[in-house]
């Protein structure tokens, strides 16, 4: 028969273990939040010498490692010239749309945030009215049959000209005898995206945001919040695998956004993906961006599709500090090159998407003999 205090002792050989593992979590947490305030700090920093900065020659954006920078022009020049005999209706798909709507199926961490953030601008100033999905505890780009003819129904009853911004995978509107709206995109670097999105989600601010905006929602563990991106590749998480063939988590897949809502789409790094991404863009994208070549992406949305992007290029430089600010992570640390190469194996047709898309917007900007 137990005492009380044989009882007693029983009970806090049980609680000790249970103090020690909390406490040791609360100096993890608090570890990381102190590094996030000094990373925080030396921000401010940063953009308090923001002003010094001369948008000659390198942008206040680059300086600030932003999702948005000025393209390379002695690359952009030599890539130019195989495009030099090209016409612009040749690269102009928008004259074929019958409909003024524009959907713009947004890829994460591709500056989607600072272009919503032009457009809203710009729908007061070109008259057009701009939509947006509401925010999500769980986003999906592939949706059921009832959802997706909900969501074409939606989009179907805007007055036009009207913008939608949604992430989602490309919707054809033609499958349930819908007019088929104009369509646009931002692209990047495939590598260079997932490890934005690895720390993004990671950052305190966003995952305060996501806590006040879902209450019910536990807070992240510690291990997988101090988790680094190389780490998370060295030990082959699920996270990090990207693995040809699978369902890969957390938007890795650039071509799901514009291959759309089939089964084959899902699967990443496929040449099936690959393929239907490629055709899906030359026939219903009017322009599909490029992160790294933002003046070049800004003159071919405001000639191709000017009812939307009419003085686009110079309201976003006129108002770059405001813009630079959207959505900005301070918090992502360089990753090693042989990481980057690592992964890059793994994204082959990840990658030659990109290149086909930027080659694309290339021949676009080309058409338009616009100089540099």
């Amino acid at each position: 028969m137990l005492t009380p205090k044989r009882i007693l002792v029983k009970r806090q050989r049980l609680v000790h273990p249970v103090l020690i593992l909390s406490f040791a979590s609360i100096c993890a947490l608090f570890v990381h939040v102190n590094h996030l305030q000094h990373q925080l700090d030396h921000y401010k920093i940063r953009l308090k010498d923001y002003d010094t900065f001369q948008q000659s020659g390198k942008s206040a954006m680059e300086e600030l490692n932003g999702d948005w920078a000025v393209e390379d022009k002695s690359e952009l020049q030599y890539s130019l010239k195989e495009f030099e005999n090209i016409h612009p209706d040749a690269v102009n798909n928008s004259a074929k749309h019958r409909k003024m709507t524009l959907v713009y199926n947004r890829v994460p961490k591709t500056g989607s945030q600072s272009l919503m953030l032009l457009l809203r601008d710009l729908a007061a100033r070109n008259n057009f009215s701009l939509h947006r999905d509401r925010a999500r505890r769980v986003e999906h780009i592939t949706l059921g049959e009832n959802e997706l003819e909900n969501e074409l129904q939606l989009i179907d009853s805007f007055q036009p000209p009207a913008v939608y911004v949604r992430h989602v995978s490309y919707m054809n509107f033609t499958t349930f005898n819908k007019t088929q709206p104009l369509y646009i995109n931002m692209v990047r670097d495939p590598v260079e995206r997932v490890i934005s999105w690895h720390y993004y989600v990671r950052a305190s601010w966003y995952i305060v945001h996501r806590l006040r905006t879902f209450p019910e929602m536990s807070p992240p563990p510690v291990p997988w919040l101090i988790k680094d991106f190389e780490t998370c590749v060295l030990n082959r998480d699920v996270e990090c695998r990207y693995i040809e063939g699978a369902s890969v988590p957390g938007f890795a897949q650039l071509t799901h956004f514009f291959c759309g809502q089939q089964k084959e789409c899902r699967k990443f790094n496929t040449e099936a993906a690959l393929q239907m991404a490629k055709e899906n863009v030359e026939r219903y994208y009017s322009v599909v961006g490029v992160v790294e070549d933002l003046n070049v992406t800004l003159a071919v949305l405001e000639h191709y599709v000017p009812r939307f992007f009419r003085g686009a290029t110079d309201l976003y430089w006129g108002e770059i500090k405001r813009f630079s600010k959207v959505n900005r992570n301070a918090f992502k640390p360089s990753v090693p090159e042989r990481i980057k190469e690592m992964v890059r194996r793994n994204f082959t047709r990840e990658i030659e998407f990109y290149d086909f898309c930027k080659r694309r917007l290339y021949k676009q900007y080309a058409a338009l003999r616009l100089g540099l």
